[in-house]
């Protein structure tokens, strides 16, 4: 039954997940939505689709939350339940059957994908390299009793396409430049649930219903205190601004028509709002990347003729669009992902020892360097060093579960000075970015952390204490460069210390 299928989705894109077969005398096609949490713009909803299309067959979509995930927060449940409520409404409009689950406690949800696997014909589920998602995927797929298929749709390329990972971005845009073309012409379909014409499940089971019922509507709309009784972090609040897809869109349409224009003189200013605003939205799956993509080509007036004819690795030019678009591509394309690359090619791409090892020889060298302050975790967690602009990015990390793109570099090179040892001052950058930002958890947030312990870089002179060659940046010298007074006066905690006199 597999080989029958006639797929849009690209067979780079599609792994098996197991070794069991297509029933087609099943219920309905189950698709387990994991990491693309939006009803557009998926490869893995348009796989799904297509099978129930092709056996005439119901679509059941299970979108599920885990209570005991790693700094499971009251922060990280409400942008995510955002989400549900968002695809709650539009499965319902198209007559898909939609689950949505919040475990209420550790293990309550324990079976639920086996029972609802058991009457389906095939599983689809969404393939992501970072996280717990990956172990927990290898952990599940062998139970299921048919066929599991895990489809990428990461990014506008493929995880498969690249044969090796790359330790510069110079090489990585040479190879996109050379290789992405034929897969900017195979994105997901915008819209899939627009006249669909599947059958109809008229319910789940009662026995599942019983056991894993959905998510209550105070729950989904968000009502005060519907969070209260999760056994998660409560310390870490929700932000005042949505989730889910739907926000999601109005964030992106509102980058392509205000900021976009400005992006390349104005991003790296934390007092002019010129970033995009995406990351969130692109970690939860609440926005494609090739919907980010396609709308900005779009205001760029951009066709393929445009693309350069040679791969020249070079930063701008090869997309044939405005130096706004250029420099957004350069770090929405090549960075974002070379991070996914590294992730997915790169064993413990988030622990300490997979840094290059000229990196690892200048940080051990260095290692017992005198440092000036040390700090604790908890100190740093709350933003009280004696540095005004770190407490001040830590200090929006705290209130937005952000912080401004370019700050994110003396967020991340202060730890080295202030942990007392360079694993130490990995750790400690993981727990805090992952306990905070909505954006964490992921490649990009882990490349752009172990780009400030040397990954993608290379050795700077002079050598310093502490550093070694690593490439070292002040606040000092940032304050120099963009104007910070604004920032430092809105995001820095007021409780935060003076250095003491002497």
């Amino acid at each position: 039954m597999t080989a029958e299928l006639k797929s849009a989705v690209p067979d780079l894109r599609v792994v098996a997940a197991n070794e069991a077969e297509v029933r087609a005398d099943g219920e309905y096609v189950l698709y387990w939505m994991v990491m693309a949490r939006r009803t557009h713009d998926s490869y893995a909803l348009d796989r799904a689709i297509e099978w129930a299309r092709a056996l005439g067959k119901p679509l059941v979509v299970l979108e599920a939350l885990r209570v005991a995930y790693p700094w499971a927060s009251d922060r990280f449940h409400r942008f995510a339940i955002d989400a549900m409520a968002d695809n709650a409404a539009r499965f319902a409009k198209a007559g898909v059957t939609h689950h949505p689950y919040v475990e209420p406690s550790p293990g309550a949800g324990s079976g639920l994908l086996e029972a609802l696997a058991a009457r389906a014909c095939v599983v689809v589920t969404d393939e992501f390299p970072d996280f717990f998602l990956p172990r927990m995927l290898a952990a599940t797929a062998p139970r299921l009793p048919v066929r599991g298929e895990a489809i990428d749709g990461n990014g506008i390329l493929p995880l498969r396409a690249a044969p090796k990972a790359f330790s510069h971005a110079h090489h990585f845009r040479r190879f996109i430049q050379r290789e992405l073309r034929p897969h900017l012409g195979r994105a997901p379909v915008a819209d899939p649930l627009r006249r669909l014409d599947l059958p109809r499940l008229a319910a789940l089971p009662r026995d599942i219903l019983k056991r894993w019922p959905a998510a209550s509507a105070d729950l989904l709309a968000g009502k005060p205190g519907s969070l209260d009784a999760f056994p998660i972090d409560h310390g870490v609040p929700a932000v005042d601004f949505r989730g889910g897809p739907e926000h999601g869109r109005k964030v992106l349409a509102s980058f392509v028509s205000d900021r976009l224009q400005r992006y390349a003189a104005d991003r790296n200013q934390p007092q002019v709002a010129a970033a995009s605003g995406l990351s969130p939205y692109l970690h939860w799956g609440f926005v494609s990347p090739h919907q980010v993509l396609r709308d900005v080509l779009n205001a760029e007036g951009w066709s393929p003729e445009r693309l350069g004819d040679k791969p020249t690795g070079k930063r701008e030019g090869w997309w044939g669009v405005s130096p706004n678009g250029e420099a957004f591509l350069e770090e929405f394309i090549t960075w974002r992902e070379l991070s996914y690359n590294t992730a997915f090619r790169v064993a413990g791409h988030d622990e300490y020892d997979s840094l290059p090892a000229w990196a690892l020889a200048t940080l051990k060298k260095h290692g017992g360097d005198a440092r000036a302050d040390l700090f604790t975790r908890d100190q740093l967690d709350a933003g009280h060093s004696y540095d005004r602009l770190w407490n001040a990015t830590q200090g929006q990390l705290r209130a937005e579960g952000r912080i401004h793109n370019y700050l994110r570099i003396v967020w991340g090179k202060r730890f080295l000075e202030w942990t007392r040892t360079p694993r130490e001052a990995v750790e400690w950058m993981l727990h805090i970015n992952n306990r905070w930002a909505l954006d964490g958890r992921n490649p990009n947030s882990a490349s752009g952390i172990f780009w400030c312990m040397g990954r993608y870089d290379r050795a700077w002179g002079p050598e310093r204490p502490v550093y070694g060659t690593v490439r070292y940046v002040s606040s000092t010298n940032t304050a120099r460069k963009v104007r910070v007074g604004d920032y430092i006066e809105r995001y820095e905690p007021r409780d935060a210390p003076t250095r003491p006199a002497g």
